[in-house]
């Protein structure tokens, strides 16, 4: 009874960048939400565009489509309350809240990390075993690999979320950083966190590097499959899509291991907010344009589907012009 005299903590205030100046705040607000509107209305295209185009109904799209779901709702789980708090004053957000967003946070990035150990699996039998792609890549193969990644990482996810909620946080409530992030959590609990800080750095850290590992495992088989192409204009070709595919990589791994698989010790909260940053908002950015947008299959379906639109929409328009 007598730890009831303590308050527990209802709410949470989010520093954020509240020490920036009014007029770089409403610049910086103008630009995420023209991000965010420009991350979320491209991955719903390449979603449309991937359920109404028979040409795209491959295993490779059904893993594109996957990535494209998660990734608004992943960059929605930060970007709206980031966006809200550069415009007002009040910062706050309540208990449930925050653990409802650390938890959706971690649960969402666990899971983008396993597609795309999925989707480097997809490309090695695609490049390495051609003649073996429809045999190995079957639906009912693709639909395991897809919802044993979504279930699994919020199943892990959740469990690491019973060790947080028995943390205890009776004041100061002030997070300096834009999201519930573990770290700053950790600093503002009035419990002894040093047991969970360690399960959550080796939980993470393993997620993390395991994905990496069997990504790249992939990546280095395609690398020498590459190689042994016949045609300098093949090799070419397979260098510049699979550069692009690293570049993502080294973004959001690169940022990641940084964040959350570096040994236990002192980090600064301002590069965290950074690279934190770069991995919530830039990166789910760059992914549609990555791995979609730029691809020759998805340009003509695009223009062939929104020109039917087009024609539909403005008939007497087009035969004018015609």
């Amino acid at each position: 009874m007598e730890e009831r005299n303590e308050t527990d903590v209802s709410e949470f205030i989010l520093l954020g960048f509240s020490s920036l100046g009014e007029k770089l705040k409403i610049f910086l607000f103008l630009v995420l939400l023209l991000t965010y509107l420009i991350t979320v209305t491209s991955n719903v295209v390449i979603i449309f565009i991937v359920w109404v185009d028979p040409r795209l109904h491959s295993p490779m799209y059904f893993f594109i489509v996957n990535l494209s779901f998660l990734e608004i709702w992943f960059t929605s789980v930060t970007s709206p309350k980031l966006m809200l708090n550069f415009l007002s004053v009040n910062r706050t957000i309540s208990f449930h809240g925050c653990m409802a967003q650390s938890f959706f946070y971690f649960a969402l990035g666990t899971t983008e990390f396993y597609l795309l150990v999925v989707m480097s699996f997809d490309r090695y039998v695609a490049i390495c075993r051609p003649l073996q792609y429809a045999t190995i890549m079957k639906q009912r193969l693709c639909i395991q690999l897809v919802l044993g990644s979504w279930v699994g990482s919020f199943t892990v996810m959740s469990l690491r979320m019973l060790l947080i909620s028995k943390l205890r946080f009776c004041g100061p409530n002030v997070i300096d950083h834009f999201f519930c992030d573990n770290s700053p959590l950790f600093q503002l609990s009035c419990t002894d966190t040093s047991g969970v800080k360690r399960m959550d750095s080796i939980l993470i850290s393993t997620l993390v590097l395991t994905s990496l590992c069997l990504t790249m495992l992939s990546y280095m088989s395609i690398f020498f499959s590459i190689l042994q192409m016949p045609t300098v204009t093949g090799r070419q070709k397979a260098f510049a899509t699979c550069g692009s595919h690293l570049t993502a990589l080294t973004i959001v791994y690169g940022s990641c291991i940084v964040l959350y698989a570096r040994p236990l010790g002192n980090s600064s909260l301002d590069v965290n907010k950074g690279v934190a940053l770069l991995n919530s908002i830039v990166y789910p950015f760059l992914n549609p344009f990555i791995y979609s947008l730029r691809n020759k299959t998805v340009k003509l379906a695009l223009r062939e589907t929104f020109g039917r639109s087009t024609v539909m929409l403005f008939p007497n328009l087009c035969h004018a012009s015609g």
